[in-house]
């Protein structure tokens, strides 16, 4: 079982052992400095190189080259020094650079120096009818089996969405001899020509090669149905079917597994609880920290990289993760800076790694219909409130998230608003006619995990806490 950090006080302190987690890791421990870095999965990786420890799919041109290219980076770390805990609930994070983690059922406060977080990006909330039923998942939940277990669909199956993620999925389904019966493109055809002034910037990219190979070569074994314009699932009790139109083709197809996915956005929910300014980005849609240069926020002492940053891939995430590191480490120790690459060395490859992002961004842009739902469509899973709901409840006084959770309690359950802080925003603009930016989002609060009673007993006690609660 992992045990709680070592020591009461580090000086840098990654919260996330994805691609920009590991590169800051290995960046400040390999500098001299302590480093803990916590990650709440069973192995380092992240999402994108997730179960690279311990993955059972080994033949390396099933999950591709870029998934394998995780594994020396992991190595890194391991031989940095940098203290390691695996398993750890990262609930709170304060101005003063205190974390709150859980492991193995206790918690305790370690203090830092420095913070990085870098706790990657979460699927885009996909609301549509029927989103709920068991045998609709996202294509990030069927990646995290494949990458795990080795696990891929073998009954009727549909993808449905847009962006990397999807086709990079299909393919790695596909070459693990997965089934797949349609795959469904959401992509608004105006977005291709709204893309067109970022295509030479894409097409001389790393993402261009890779990109169309691998849609060619899901083309060649799967149906593919472009322009989707309506998507419903549909079951009683367990998913059925799946129903669509694209132009004037409208058809309902009989299905056991739906795949949704139309891109993904940064996971804001710590940095949002710790105080840090935020800004609605208008072209990747989602909220954004407002960062300097080398990553830093608006709280002194922690800075944010990788794709919660924004979002980038892995290439930039690792770059951003180096570049905060670096930051940090020109600040507390100059001296050791200087054995490694510069940040203007290290902001130059970033420049390079971004290029072609502005052509994916427009691209895939989700549409309206597929962000902002209607009618009875759930919107809140953890509470079952749907659109309507909170229409109706705009129309009684509520001016914007927070104070929807009187009304309805969006964003007050297990998830504490992933899955439908972006659609809530959304929909109450819309509603009042309003920006996103105006109308803001769920105000958060630690723990932005969910721990339990215990786990806030077990942190340790001072002398002075004890007396506090004695004398009150």
């Amino acid at each position: 079982m992992n045990a709680l950090p070592k020591r009461d006080g580090y000086d840098v302190v990654v919260v996330g052992a994805g691609p920009a987690g590991l590169a800051a890791a290995a960046t400040a421990a390999e500098a001299g400095l302590s480093t803990l870095l916590l990650d709440e999965n069973a192995g380092a990786g992240g999402q994108v190189w997730r179960a690279i420890t311990s993955t059972p799919v080994t033949e390396r041109g099933q999950l591709g080259a870029d998934y394998w290219a995780g594994a020396k980076l992991v190595e890194a770390v391991r031989a940095s020094g940098a203290e390691i805990i695996q398993r750890a609930t990262v609930w709170s994070l304060d101005r003063n650079l205190e974390v709150g983690v859980s492991v193995g059922g206790a918690s305790a406060f370690v203090g830092a120096r420095r913070v990085i977080l870098a706790t990657g990006a979460l699927e885009r909330p996909f609301p549509i009818p029927g989103w709920t039923l068991p045998g609709v998942m996202t294509a990030g939940a069927a990646q995290t089996m494949l990458k795990s277990s080795g696990l891929v669909p073998d009954g009727r199956t549909v993808i449905a969405g847009q962006g990397p993620l999807l086709w990079l999925l299909a393919a790695q389904i596909l070459r693990l001899g997965g089934r797949i019966d349609r795959i469904l493109d959401t992509t608004e055809r105006r977005n291709y020509l709204a893309a067109l002034p970022h295509a030479f910037a894409f097409m001389t990219s790393p993402y261009f090669a890779k990109g169309l190979a691998m849609i060619r070569e899901v083309r060649a074994k799967v149906p593919v149905v472009s322009g989707v314009t309506e998507l419903a699932a549909a079951g009683d009790g367990q998913l059925a079917s799946v129903s669509y139109a694209a132009g004037s083709r409208r058809e309902t197809i009989p299905v056991e597994l739906l795949l949704l996915h139309q891109g993904v956005v940064p996971n804001v929910n710590l940095a949002m609880a710790a105080g840090i300014e935020h800004r609605w980005d208008d072209l990747q849609l989602c909220w954004s920290p407002v960062l300097d240069g080398d990553g830093n926020t608006s709280i002194a002492g922690i800075a944010i990289a990788g794709d919660g940053a924004g979002i980038g891939g892995a290439a930039v995430a690792v770059i951003r993760g180096h570049i905060a590191a670096r930051a940090a480490v020109e600040t507390l120790t100059p001296a050791a800076a200087a054995k490694s690459a510069s940040l203007a060395t290290l902001k130059a490859s970033l420049s390079q790694a971004e290029r072609g992002r502005a052509f994916l961004d427009t691209l895939f842009r989700p549409a309206r219909q597929f962000r902002i739902p209607s009618g009875d469509t759930i919107v809140c899973r953890c509470e079952e409130v749907t659109a309507t709901d909170i229409l109706d409840a705009v129309a009684i006084g509520a001016t914007g998230p927070n104070q929807l959770k009187a009304y309805r309690r969006t964003g007050m359950g297990p998830c504490q608003g992933r899955l439908c802080g972006l659609t809530v925003t959304e929909l109450m603009a819309q509603a009042r006619d309003k920006t996103p930016q105006e109308i803001g989002y769920y105000r958060l609060r630690a723990p932005v995990k969910p721990i339990t009673l215990a786990e806030l007993a077990s942190v340790p006690k001072t002398e002075a806490d004890v007396q506090a609660v004695v004398r009150g």
